[in-house]
């Protein structure tokens, strides 16, 4: 009897503790070993939000009662939404919710440089004339000239990261970050910087430009009328591929390949934990003389929207490269003086002219300094340049004379106005219109009063 007992109460603890055994391993799985796309409960860490530098949320994580399971809401709905990226069950599937999954799933916040009134105003503006003229895709960034932070960086078409499922991953692309492409004529403001820089041309020097020149077995030609001599400072004017052809000429492969470099041209953009495609500069070596001459006007290289804001704002910040960032506490500190000072202040004057007085352009507001280069940019298909797709940029700063904030515009495949000057450019201009509104930059009457005049 005693032993039936004992064997009894044997069977019941083993019981027990092969329940509690059972309670332990479920309790450890679910706080170590929950398998991606397992349901967040409520005993979770709230996951972090992401904020705007003025406090802005624009992603945060609420604990749903009818379900019991955390919940990630976006109150900004469309507002950077490629940027701000996709959540699945618990885990980041794109952009900051990816690429910061480590800090936001430990409860931490995240806090971004975007200003939500300039990511706004440009993703209302991109959308606006992108549509209008049939664009397949587009992005911008603006930058915070003397510090480089990103004050907006917008990809098109955009998307609500509330209802991810509704949308093709397409939009999920963080564009100005990993769209590559060839960049055209903005390039041309670089390569005459680093020209200028050495020494080797002046703005006045002048060059014999017809409207197209034989390299080797290749033609080059101009787009735009133009007179048979133009100096330095009119090859920018009137956008003269062959008047960039005379001046890298004799120009050393080597000092325009390591301009390209240290504008970030071919490199990784040292920006924090987000991934960025770096494009593709050839080394002098692989040159032939029509390559060297086509990479003087953005051809046979790719960069990518945030890359060409960041050679832009070298013009505009003094000569200075400064890296690009989204993220202060892990921002990457790399700077270099790229170009003297004086020949920045030459660029600027120069493409504040472009602006003023070159290829019509819709970049200009009365009264107020504006620089900046255009480009329509051939797109390649199957091997060859396209004469129906191109890419339109504008990349500029304002105001010219002590830049502010550096800007790049580039829309895709428009169908209509395909024009860098006349889609890319009024986008640049009234974004920063509304800056300037905002910000309450005064004009520069003595402008308005010389632009009065008949």
């Amino acid at each position: 009897m005693e032993l039936k007992r004992i064997r009894s109460r044997s069977k019941i603890l083993l019981f027990i503790s092969m329940l509690m055994f059972m309670v332990l391993v479920i309790a450890y799985a679910k706080l170590e070993w929950r398998l991606p796309g397992a349901p967040m409960d409520t005993t979770d860490v709230l996951r972090g939000r992401i904020l705007s530098e003025d406090g802005t949320i624009l992603a945060q994580s609420v604990h749903d009662p009818a379900t019991g399971l955390q919940k990630r809401i976006y109150p900004q709905k469309t507002l950077a939404g490629a940027l701000l990226g996709v959540l699945g069950t618990d885990r980041g599937l794109s952009g900051l919710e990816l690429f910061y999954q480590e800090e936001l799933a430990s409860g931490r916040d995240v806090i971004v440089t975007l200003d939500p009134s300039i990511q706004t105003v440009l993703e209302s503006q991109m959308n606006r004339y992108a549509t209008e003229n049939q664009g397949v895709y587009g992005s911008a960034v603006i930058l915070d000239t003397p510090t480089g932070k990103i004050l907006a960086a917008a990809s098109w078409p955009t998307f609500d990261p509330n209802n991810w499922r509704n949308y093709p991953t397409e939009r999920w692309r963080n564009r100005p970050f990993v769209d590559s492409y060839e960049p055209g004529s903005v390039i041309k403001a670089l390569v005459v910087a680093g020209i200028l820089n050495d020494g080797k041309t002046h703005p006045e020097q002048t060059f014999d430009t017809p409207m197209w020149r034989a390299i080797g077995n290749n033609r080059i030609r101009d787009a735009v009328q133009h007179p048979p001599r133009l100096t330095t400072r009119e090859i920018l004017r009137y956008s003269s591929n062959v008047g960039m052809s005379h001046l890298v000429q004799n120009y050393p492969d080597q000092s325009l390949y390591d301009y390209l470099k240290q504008y970030g041209f071919g490199e990784a953009t040292p920006i924090e934990n987000l991934y960025t495609e770096d494009g593709v500069v050839y080394p002098p070596s692989r040159w032939s003389d029509i390559m060297k001459v086509n990479m003087s006007f953005g051809q046979g290289m790719t960069t990518n929207t945030v890359q060409v804001a960041a050679a832009y704002n070298t013009l505009a910040n003094d000569g200075q490269y400064t890296a690009p960032y989204l993220v202060a506490v892990d921002r990457i500190r790399e700077e270099r003086q790229v170009l003297t000072e004086t020949t920045a202040r030459t660029m600027r004057d120069l493409l504040r002219r472009v602006v003023d007085d070159g290829i019509k352009t819709a970049a200009g507001i009365p009264g107020y300094d504006i620089g900046g280069k255009s480009s329509t940019a051939q797109v390649v298909v199957n091997g060859r340049y396209s004469n129906e797709i191109y890419n339109s940029l504008f990349a500029g700063f304002f105001p010219a004379n002590q830049p502010k904030v550096t800007m790049v515009i580039m829309v895709h495949g428009a169908k209509k106005n395909y024009f860098g000057s006349m889609l890319a450019a009024p986008i640049f201009r009234d974004v920063t219109s509304e800056m300037v509104s905002q910000w309450g930059f005064p004009p520069d009457w003595k402008r308005l009063q010389e632009k009065a005049k008949p």
